[in-house]
């Protein structure tokens, strides 16, 4: 069946001047670069031109469907086993978009979706720009939330079938049409700009990406955990419940006192630990191992904390932030518990800040076993420490 549907012509202009192309992905796991469903419309002079839809199977070794996801959008890896992975469809995709700035609802979901899956399919980037509808409509639309079926409805947009990428990416068209109509702007970026919303942005490359993005470097570390072929019979037992939950918010959990049994002679032993982004672990979990081997954890930075543990696939390399924007690659650390030990740092206190890898190393055999495989340089590496 052909993925694109022509509505060209059918209305005279809505938003003259208005044109771009919205845009929504399913994902079969917690790692963006498992699409398996994308939807694209694209939108001339405020009118829907023409509609793009299409099941994919994730790209090869990242399309373990998670039951949970599964449960969300209803795509399982039947549904898409006779479908074309994204490597083989993205050029189509990429023709449908053209020079269009996206537009989607929480954009930077989207935008890392493009990124991830252009990466571990080893695809070059054409780069790509989006604005994100969910700010545009927080900023314009007096609702108690924001979600797209509330601000869908508010833009006179009934969403029928909610995470069916389609329909998400024609919501996502008509809060900016609507808004655009009530602001009488009929420019893209006028219309963003005026209420200070820059584009998400996933840069051009030459594959493969010589530096690759934080989710997709993350992911890697994990071993084959996501490779529907594998799981199971790799030895990694991982069940589908223990999946890494990498979309969702992490639940601090209690601060357990130090085990006065520890070995003190244990690299966290004594150090007073705190944890920011996703990890391959619970962070109740990884709180519970450092306590286990008598570190003291704290839910925030303070100026006790000697030990930052950043997951979301965070690198030593990405400290050095002036080098990396010299480069073009810029990674700036968004966590605020990142930039607020960067901060205590650079005022004197001596923090350390390392990844998820080296946190593994440091438990060694305590660390749970599927949960990827710890990478082979030191824990101890000078650049993984940013106090002087």
């Amino acid at each position: 069946m052909n993925p694109v549907s022509s509505l060209a012509g059918l209305r005279p202009p809505r938003v003259a001047g208005l044109n771009f192309t919205a845009v929504d992905f399913e994902t079969a796991n917690g790692f963006r670069g498992s699409p398996c469903a994308i939807g694209l419309v694209r939108v001339r002079d405020g009118n829907v031109d023409e509609l793009y839809f299409r099941r994919i199977r994730p790209p090869a070794g990242f399309d373990r469907f998670d039951p949970r996801n599964s449960a969300v959008h209803g795509i399982t890896a039947q549904r898409v086993a006779d479908e074309p992975r994204f490597a083989e469809v993205f050029s189509e995709v990429a023709a449908f978009i053209g020079d269009d700035t996206l537009v989607a609802h929480n954009a930077a979901f989207d935008v890392e979706v493009f990124e991830s899956s252009l990466e571990v399919s080893g695809l070059d980037s054409p780069g790509l720009r989006a604005l994100c509808s969910v700010r545009l409509a927080r900023a314009v639309y007096k609702l108690d939330s924001h979600t797209l079926p509330n601000a869908a409805a508010e833009a006179g947009f009934h969403l029928k079938h909610h995470h069916h990428a389609l329909w998400d990416a024609r919501a996502a068209a008509a809060i900016v049409v609507d808004i655009a109509q009530r602001e009488k702007v009929g420019d893209l970026h006028a219309l963003f700009g005026r209420h200070f919303i820059a584009p998400q942005e996933c840069e051009p490359w030459k594959a493969p990406r010589d530096y690759e993005s934080r989710a997709t470097r993350q992911v890697r570390s994990y071993g084959s955990i996501f490779d529907a072929s594998l799981a199971g019979a790799d030895g990694t037992g991982v069940e589908d419940d223990a999946l890494p939950e990498l979309m969702q918010w992490q639940d601090e959990g209690p601060n357990l006192p130090p085990n006065p049994e520890a070995d003190s002679q244990h690299p966290l032993f004594g150090h007073h630990v705190a944890f920011t982004g996703t990890l391959a672990v619970p962070r109740t979990q990884a709180k519970a191992l450092a306590a286990h081997c008598g570190a003291t954890t704290s839910s925030r930075v303070t100026g006790s904390t000697t030990l930052l543990v950043i997951g979301d696939g965070f690198a030593v390399e990405d400290l050095d932030e002036q080098h990396q924007a010299a480069l073009g690659k810029g990674h700036p650390l968004k966590a605020r518990k990142a930039r607020e030990a960067l901060q205590r740092v650079g005022e004197g206190q001596s923090i350390r800040l390392i990844s998820e890898s080296d946190y593994r190393q440091m438990l060694g055999q305590l660390w749970p076993s599927g949960t990827g495989t710890a990478d082979t340089g030191s824990a101890d590496a000078g650049p993984a420490t940013a106090a002087q």
